[in-house]
């Protein structure tokens, strides 16, 4: 799966540069153009590495960050991009957690390659390539093999994604929209259907294969997360 970048900049220009480059770079980009609104998606996404201008609208780049290393995303790589070039800001804003300082004007060679860094960093720069598994399954990304009870399991591509998705996440609840950003790779213009169709299939093929488990659950009002336990 791609890697999921948050991009939080209120300039329309510069964010859609951001995201350009992202996505030559092969990364998903998710885009917020204030403080207030990159605090609504955090609170339902967890981004691989977070992109923050300091002069934002609503919640400014400062505060966010701080409150940012207070919640479940500590860990996660945050480079600042800002006008602010003085060796003072930069200081305070890496002591405060930011993992890099990225100074307006940027070329985007650099910023793709500090990304990269950043990831290789926090190790999640290379996909994993080890087994995931929950109860009686068991799946390997690099071969894109499924195993239920030690049979192989037959999967569309889309399954696959799908599975693999909720296995690597076992925790976060993913909504129907999201899925669909993520798995086929597109904006969402309302394809509830289609999502709902693949989960429905690749529940009925698990459950075929393991009659006496659960793997999908629905979270009603939200969406769908890997059921661990009955």
């Amino acid at each position: 799966m791609p890697y999921h970048i948050l991009i939080i900049e209120d300039e329309p220009d510069i964010n859609l540069l951001l995201a350009k480059i992202l996505t030559a770079a092969g990364y998903t980009a998710v885009q917020a153009y204030s403080g207030t609104e990159a605090r609504l998606l955090l609170e339902r996404e967890a981004p691989d590495l977070i992109l923050l201008d300091l002069m934002l609208p609503g919640l400014s780049g400062e505060d966010l960050l701080a409150e940012i290393r207070q919640t479940m995303h500590s860990d996660t790589p945050v480079l600042i991009l800002s006008a602010k070039g003085s060796l003072q800001d930069k200081v305070a804003l890496l002591t405060a957690g930011a993992d890099d300082y990225i100074t307006k004007p940027f070329e985007p060679e650099e910023v793709a390659a500090r990304i990269q860094a950043a990831l290789r960093r926090s190790r999640k720069s290379t996909p994993s390539s080890s087994l995931l598994s929950c109860k009686h399954l068991t799946l390997c990304p690099e071969t894109r093999k499924v195993l239920v009870n030690g049979a192989e399991l037959s999967l569309t591509a889309r399954e696959f994604d799908l599975l693999q998705l909720f296995l690597e996440t076992p925790e976060k609840v993913y909504s129907r929209e999201r899925l669909y950003e993520l798995v086929w790779k597109g904006g969402y213009y309302g394809e509830n259907n289609t999502v709902n169709v693949h989960v429905s299939n690749l529940r009925k093929k698990l459950k075929a294969a393991d009659p006496k488990e659960e793997y999908i659950q629905t979270v009603y009002g939200i969406g769908f997360k890997l059921c661990e336990t009955l």
